[in-house]
């Protein structure tokens, strides 16, 4: 059974408990049950508020600049929802991880983006988070004179799920409009507070005081690759090649570029040599290619996951080697470990996209062409066809040579394009005629740009944006996104925090805070970037203008005042109208965007 299976059953156990105690008499009076969710109530703390409450003007200020903050997060909310849920019916995602409804749920675990290694951080956070919350709305009962019946937490099994602040419902009835919504808006602001200060710090001092560790990070090993046959595994960071010094990912790729012959031997950071005889992986083709295309099944063709061992008779073990066997040959046959070989032309997988430049002069637009030069220049994959491509600009005509229905055909090609980039009007696959070899077998983890987006540069990687302000806003929603960077960044890893597999990568060193060491750092880097996760999810999430969140009651006062401006006797069946039909569609919305990737996607 998935984690998910053992959670519920340990949940249906533990309420299955609490509903025996409960029938016999044996829970504490100050323990409520509501549904499978279990209050503790306590008087406790009422004359810590009433104390902190004193200063009622300066609360009034800090609760009316937060009542503005939360309104436009929950007019923001409400058009996000409604126009997402409208992307989702109109052009349904495929189902995928990302789409997964257990992926909602912010449990570490089950949410297969959250893993448990970080449990500690993000249970800390949603503690803080559940605190700063409803003290919020506790104090600014006090400040508004609204009594307090009780207060406690709501939890889930052992799980804390919530807190609360039960306000007097006819002390609440009789403080005015205003009043109320500061009530509730007051959560909201404080854990948009909390935010604030822990991505403040996380920018500043602490990510200031950590470095990217020299060498080459493992972030993966490709299954049957050469790196996989040596033994090199997740987490292993590579600092020599053949006893040359490897100082980053990029590094890598150079020295083993440099290494002749197939045999390298690559040294760890912890001291271990490795040799790894290299051998050419095919990691991916796409279905278009001529080398992955039989003739109905009367042709041999490459799958990925098979080995490359020579072309036109040359043995080759290496990315370089391969060019080089290539040469100048538009047609070469392939040779697997498998004994197969396969013959076809070698160049740019692309597509023609119809009204482009490319069709216009000419080129068919169904099925895919092979690019195999440009303006006389042999190209033997997709980068070699950017590269040459690069070299002209809008307007210039340059010849195109293509492999197209079993022979080379030659189109003249006016560019089209903008900003001073040619365009050809084609779409290009990776690799060489969409099929793309590794001869190592690694791939890197993006360290350095995951360091940068946590210290808040998010900016610098969506074309740059100005002002302090804008800038910290824009971290804020790199950092949001980094659980997730698989699929909202395009990255290879995700990254939750400094945890055991990838924290060899960084190292303290030079900041305000390295005397912390490593160990500490990367603890209070974490719980720094789960703290202000968490808050952040969660002042946005009670923005949403239904009921029983914040929203939704800010939402009601908020349309009682307008309405009561209104010539008309039925302002009750107006709010009324109003919040039920706006909570409806986000409810609605809300459901669609969980459950309508794997109803509608099939």
């Amino acid at each position: 059974m998935n984690t998910l299976v053992w959670v519920l059953l340990g949940i249906a156990i533990y309420w299955l408990g609490v509903l025996v105690l409960d029938s016999q008499g044996l829970l504490p009076s100050y323990v409520g049950t509501q549904g499978p969710i279990l209050t503790i109530h306590t008087q406790r703390g009422k004359q810590f508020l009433e104390w902190l409450a004193g200063p009622k003007r300066f609360w009034r200020a800090w609760g009316n600049f937060g009542l503005g903050v939360a309104i436009v997060v929950m007019v923001g909310s409400f058009l996000l929802l409604l126009v997402q849920a409208i992307a989702v019916v109109q052009n349904p995602p495929p189902a995928t991880a990302a789409t997964q409804p257990r992926n909602v749920l912010v449990i570490p675990g089950v949410n297969q983006f959250l893993p448990l290694s970080v449990a500690p951080e993000i249970l800390f956070g949603l503690l803080v988070g559940l605190v700063v919350h409803e003290g919020g709305h506790g104090l600014m009962c006090r400040v508004e004179d609204i009594e307090i019946q009780s207060m406690g937490v709501a939890a889930l099994a052992i799980l804390p799920v919530g807190a609360f602040v039960e306000p007097d419902e006819e002390s609440r009835a009789d403080a005015d409009r205003g009043g109320q919504s500061r009530m509730f808006a007051a959560g909201v602001t404080n854990n948009f507070a909390v935010t604030l200060l822990a991505f403040a710090l996380l920018f500043g001092p602490v990510v200031g005081s950590i470095a990217v560790a020299p060498g080459a990070a493992v972030g993966g090993v490709l299954p049957g690759s050469a790196a996989d046959d040596a033994g090199l595994s997740a987490g292993d960071r590579i600092v020599a090649v053949d006893g040359n010094p490897v100082e980053s990912n990029e590094d890598l790729d150079a020295s083993l570029s440099k290494a002749e012959g197939r045999s390298v031997e690559v040294t760890l950071a912890g001291g271990e040599t490795l040799t790894i005889d290299r051998s050419l992986l095919v990691t991916a083709i796409y279905p278009d290619s001529p080398f992955a295309a039989g003739d109905g099944g009367d042709r041999a063709s490459l799958g990925k996951g098979e080995t490359v061992v020579a072309v036109n008779g040359t043995p080759v073990s290496t990315e370089a080697e391969f060019h080089r066997a290539v040469g100048d040959r538009v047609l070469v046959t392939v040779e697997t470990e498998s004994g197969e070989s396969i013959t076809g032309p070698v160049g740019a997988l692309a597509s023609v996209r119809p009204d482009r430049a490319a069709a216009a002069a000419g080129m068919p637009t169904e099925g895919s062409v092979v690019v195999t030069s440009v303006g006389g220049e042999r190209v033997r994959n997709a980068s070699e066809f950017s590269a040459a491509l690069d070299g002209y600009a809008p307007g210039d005509t340059v010849t195109i040579e293509a492999w197209v229905n079993g022979s080379v055909e030659s189109y003249d090609v006016t560019l089209g394009g903008e900003d001073g980039d040619a365009m050809l009007g084609v779409y290009v696959m990776q690799g060489t005629t969409g099929v793309s070899v590794n001869g190592f077998g690694v791939q890197l983890y993006p360290a350095g740009q995951f360091l940068d987006l946590l210290g808040g540069e998010f900016g610098r990687f969506v074309g740059g944006v100005g002002g302090p302000i804008v800038s910290f806003l824009s971290g804020a929603l790199g950092v949001l996104m980094l659980p997730f960077a698989s699929v909202s960044l395009g990255a290879t890893y995700n990254f939750a925090g400094f945890v055991e597999w990838n924290a060899g990568f960084y190292t303290a060193a030079g900041g305000p805070l390295s005397f912390l060491g490593e160990w500490g750092l990367f603890v209070l880097a974490n719980v720094l970037f789960w703290t202000g996760w968490v808050n952040l999810n969660l002042g946005f999430f009670n923005c949403i203008p239904a009921f029983p969140l914040d929203g939704g009651h800010i939402l009601r006062t908020s349309t009682e005042a307008v309405i009561s401006r209104l010539p008309t006797s039925q302002g009750r069946q107006l709010t009324t109208m109003v919040t039920t039909t706006i909570g409806l569609v986000m409810l609605v919305s809300l459901l669609v965007m969980v459950f309508g990737p794997q109803l509608l996607s099939g």
